[in-house]
């Protein structure tokens, strides 16, 4: 097992499997016939960081709720960012038990109803003049989908992207994502990427805070390498990163001028936020900036089955002599059926206002936290994605990334489930469907857990 010190650049996407609070978590929580499946699992499926060798083995999910085989609930403020609807939602399910009766798969060459409503229906729902959508059944085929698309509309193959973004696990994915743990030994990679600073305030490249705070300098930066290089196809990135970091109101609009004004397109990734995660409906909308590509997935599928689209706008529809997708699943009436009835639920409860309303609660909450925690150095957040960013000291900012582990097994301990991002980053993403009383519980159990690990680390130093 690698040195912790070793692991630490690998923890951009997720907290590990390798660490020993892992081997922790599994020696104290976990029982006999737990570990029995477990045993199973990593025998049979490649290890893999992340993923294999796995922390738990689920029996159930309803909701907010995923429950493992002892029993024990666990608020999901996770869920992989497809559980927009929470999981198994009865419209969901009811409109795939539906489907399935009727036509249950579509054969390449001909169409159906339900893959062009669905169609119609994004192209009705993205702003703008995004109107022509392709589909395939996972994020990362439909960010390939982007790039091909791109290179083959302005004949170009360069792209520009972000460090410590996520684009999906397949090699053109990982070459445009900026995550050393999927970069690193996979080389050569797609020629022509060039990679940029992301806009992070609270750790920025440039010290905007030494300087009274962000001048956009990374959206400028940008602008410089597109002028420098001249032939780059698009830009590509997460309109708010999964950490997350928000960019300042004016960065995407610099950045879409910038594009214009040399000829390349800007392609937004939106698999994990579309359709409502940060109170709109897309990403975009909160900066008024308008991609020539948006690519979404994940919650597309209602929690249940996967499905992505890509959809670009009506000046892109270029390439009618080649194939930018095939996908066996391109059109598959039942993916579709759960995507419509996904979309007319976010619609019909509300969804989006209840992302409003319960992320600025939550948000506040945390920012009320941080006089009472030392550990919190920044809170930030969009609707029902938000971030709480953990560090040794609010002056350095250094990293605090053991005691962000501590917290989220003490937080599992408790019945609440999330995910760490770049080591030190607890991700709050939970169903759009959650309630006053739920969320309060979240946030109970989060403070806590940061209570319990604060104690732990004043004794240590005492």
């Amino acid at each position: 097992m690698e040195n912790e010190l070793e692991l630490s650049h690998l923890r951009s996407e997720g907290d590990l499997n390798l660490s020993r609070h892992r081997q922790a978590w599994l020696a104290e929580e976990i029982d006999a016939a737990t570990q029995a499946v477990l045993d199973e699992d990593s025998r049979y499926f490649l290890h893999q960081s992340l993923s294999t060798p796995c922390l738990n083995v689920l029996q159930q999910c309803e909701g907010i709720y995923i429950e493992d085989m002892q029993g024990r609930r666990y608020l999901d403020f996770h869920g992989n960012y497809v559980h927009q609807v929470g999981f198994g939602h009865p419209a969901v399910v009811e409109a795939i038990k539906a489907q399935l009766d009727t036509l249950s798969f579509c054969t390449r060459r001909y169409t159906n109803g339900v893959a062009v409503e669905l169609a119609r229906t994004l192209a009705e729902l993205t702003p703008g003049d995004l109107s022509r959508v392709l589909f395939c059944p996972s994020g990362t085929g439909a960010i390939g989908m982007a790039l091909k698309l791109a290179r083959v509309a302005t004949g170009r193959h360069k792209m520009i992207a972000m460090w410590d973004s996520f684009h999906g696990a397949s090699l053109d994915a990982i070459s445009v994502g900026g995550e050393q743990i999927f970069r690193r030994n996979m080389g050569p990679l797609l020629p022509g990427v060039e990679h940029v600073p992301p806009p992070d305030e609270f750790h920025c490249l440039w010290d905007c805070q030494a300087r009274g705070g962000c001048d956009l300098k990374c959206a400028s930066y940008i602008d410089y390498v597109l002028e420098k290089e001249g032939d780059v196809a698009a830009v590509i990135a997460e309109p708010v990163r999964s950490i997350p970091y928000i960019p300042k109101p004016g960065y995407w609009q610099q950045v879409r001028a910038a594009c214009d004004r040399h000829g390349a397109l800007l392609i937004f990734d939106e698999i994990p936020h579309a359709l409502g995660r940060t109170g709109r409906m897309f990403t975009c909308e909160h900066f008024g900036v308008t991609p020539d590509i948006l690519v979404l997935g994940k919650g597309l599928g209602g929690g249940i089955l996967p499905l992505a689209a890509m959809v670009a706008r009506e000046g892109l529809n270029v390439a009618a002599a080649q194939a930018l997708g095939h996908y066996t699943h391109e059109k598959n009436p039942v993916l579709c059926a759960a995507a419509l009835a996904t979309i007319r639920t976010i619609q019909e409860q509300g969804l989006l206002e209840n992302a409003r309303q319960l992320g600025e609660y939550a948000m506040a909450r945390m920012r009320a936290m941080m006089a009472d925690h030392p550990l919190i150095g920044d809170v930030r957040g969009l609707g029902l994605l938000m971030g709480m960013e953990l560090v040794k000291d609010r002056v350095g900012r250094e990293r605090a990334v053991d005691e962000a582990e501590q917290v989220m097994y003490a937080a599992l301990r408790r019945g609440l489930s999330f995910k760490l991002t770049m080591g030190n980053t607890i991700g709050l993403q939970p169903p759009l469907t959650i309630t006053r009383a739920e969320m309060d519980k979240a946030l109970d159990i989060l403070e806590a857990a940061l209570g319990e690990v604060e104690g732990d680390s004043s004794l240590r130093s005492a």
